[in-house]
């Protein structure tokens, strides 16, 4: 190494690591069970925990790209999981929401993930996932970022 810089302690590159491991985990889960895809998933939920979204705010809030966001939208409303409404102020936007169906399917995702959550904690252990926490809680705030209390 001729800069003495070592990638594998460089934090943001440990966080995107994790990170990706541990979605892929999951992604794996819900592929299987639902036969999802991981931006499918981050759409379902963004509507779910938020509401009606604009396909531009599910970008923003699961930090997809747009193409993603719209193939995931196109796929969830072939399966009638989501609806567009149309905005009556302004025609060149939309809002999105899941549908009756899409909320049952949302909620039996939920429990999957919630499951997958407790796994995770057991293996990591409580004091892990408690320094875990207020890790991520002071790189969010140092963001400008707000966590949804519990």
């Amino acid at each position: 190494m001729e800069s003495g810089f070592e990638l594998d302690g460089f934090i943001p590159y440990r966080l995107n690591r994790a990170s990706e491991l541990i979605s892929l985990s999951f992604a794996r889960q819900y592929k299987q069970e639902f036969d999802l895809t991981r931006p499918e998933w981050r759409t379902l939920a963004a509507l779910g925990s938020v509401g009606a979204m604009t396909a531009k705010d599910i970008g923003a809030h699961s930090h997809m790209h747009k193409t993603k966001v719209s193939r995931a939208v196109h796929a969830l409303e072939q399966r009638h999981w989501l609806k567009r409404i149309p905005s009556y102020t302004d025609r060149r936007f939309e809002e999105i929401e899941l549908t009756a169906l899409g909320r049952e399917y949302y909620r039996r995702i939920t429990v999957l993930a919630h499951k997958y959550q407790e796994t995770v904690c057991l293996k990591l252990g409580e004091e892990a996932i408690r320094h875990l926490d207020l890790a991520l809680s002071a790189i969010e705030a140092s963001a400008g970022l707000r966590r949804k209390s519990k």
